[in-house]
């Protein structure tokens, strides 16, 4: 069986296909995929899932040519695929999963299917991690066709236990920051329940007028960007407001990362709401939910910090919680958000993990 995690992003939101930084954990939340091989069995992949009624039958022969069908398989044929051009064979087998990652709530879920599936097709066949989490993003990226940067597949492989992961989504290399221990922090995901149906557009049209920002700019991509650049070259507004959110995150993650170190939770809190309001109002990726959820809990003891957290339209906020303050917060929290959304939120702890195994 091989077991891939789940992610939450501290900080550091749309900047991975910018060629940024970002600063997400592994979770204790995983994909599981359970294969059986057989000597005898048809040249087939037989595919099932406990979270889906969807399963498969897909004859070995016919994997490379494959087209999306727009289910969860699809993560399982573009990994397929990707093994394949890389010159692996896939062998005929039973694949099962079962997942505790939610779906749709941003916290990457895709990814950590992704790097089971290949754990699994390897079936103990040597991969470099790196080339393994980059498999994994081609696989999103040209079968799924979501123009993903690589950072959900990259912490699904190399997360760490009681540690963020750095991520330098250019050189891809990491650090790992060691986060506050439990009883001086607590990470809460609260997942509004809401998916909006913009996101997947919308995604793809940030993607682009980042690029065209760049282009402005003449940078290979906005990782190179500055404020003063900004301030001096010629751009639509809306192409100028993305950009800044770009580079502001970048620099927001790298303030991050010592104030970690230092265990300076207010300074690590007031970062996450200069992100949350970047993302709301320069990059137009929150909702009427998630500013809620955000909103509220800035007004409740013992929270820290709160922001969106994922692609954005809905999914999740992440929030720091003293660890005494945490069963007022979902009280409060999940008591407004009900009356006014009619729906319950979610609480999801998040506890930074290891990231993916073959057991």
């Amino acid at each position: 069986m091989s077991r891939a995690p789940g992610r939450v992003n501290l900080i550091g939101e749309h900047t991975d296909y910018n060629l940024g930084f970002v600063l997400p954990i592994a979770l204790d939340l995983v994909t599981e995929a359970g294969w059986h091989y057989h000597a005898k069995m048809q040249p087939v992949l037989l595919l099932s899932s406990e979270g889906f009624e969807d399963t498969a039958t897909l004859p070995i022969a016919d994997l490379a040519n494959l087209k999306p069908v727009h289910n969860w398989t699809d993560y399982v044929v573009g990994v397929a695929q990707q093994l394949l051009k890389l010159g692996f064979s896939i062998m005929p087998a039973i694949l099962s999963f079962k997942s505790t990652v939610p779906e749709g709530a941003g916290l990457s879920s895709s990814a950590a299917i992704e790097v089971s599936t290949a754990l699994a097709f390897l079936n103990g066949r040597p991969i470099d991690p790196l080339e393994l989490a980059k498999l994994c993003q081609r696989a999103e990226r040209e079968f799924v066709g979501v123009p993903s940067g690589i950072m959900d597949q990259y912490v699904s492989v190399f997360g760490r236990k009681e540690h963020a992961v750095l991520i330098d989504c250019r050189s891809l290399t990491h650090q790992y920051v060691p986060l506050p221990h439990t009883d001086k922090l607590e990470i809460w995901a609260v997942n509004s329940m809401v998916k909006h149906a913009l996101g997947n557009s919308a995604y793809k049209q940030r993607v682009a007028e980042c690029a065209s920002a760049a282009r402005a700019l003449n940078v290979a991509s906005l990782r190179d960007a500055t404020l003063e650049a900004l301030q001096s070259t010629p751009m639509p507004d809306t192409i100028l407001r993305r950009a800044r959110h770009i580079v502001t995150e970048n620099l927001r993650v790298q303030a991050f990362v010592p104030a970690a170190h230092a265990q300076d939770l207010n300074r690590m809190g007031e970062l996450f709401y200069q992100s949350h309001a970047s993302m709301r109002d320069d990059y137009e990726i929150t909702c009427e939910e998630i500013d809620f959820l955000v909103d509220t809990a800035r007004a409740q003891e013992g929270c820290y910090g709160s922001r969106m957290t994922g692609g954005g339209f809905g999914g999740c906020t992440v929030n720091l919680l003293r660890p005494d303050a945490v069963a007022q917060f979902q009280q409060t929290i999940a008591a407004a958000y009900s009356e006014r959304f009619h729906t319950t939120p979610q609480f999801i702890r998040c506890v930074p993990s290891d990231g993916a195994v073959v057991h």
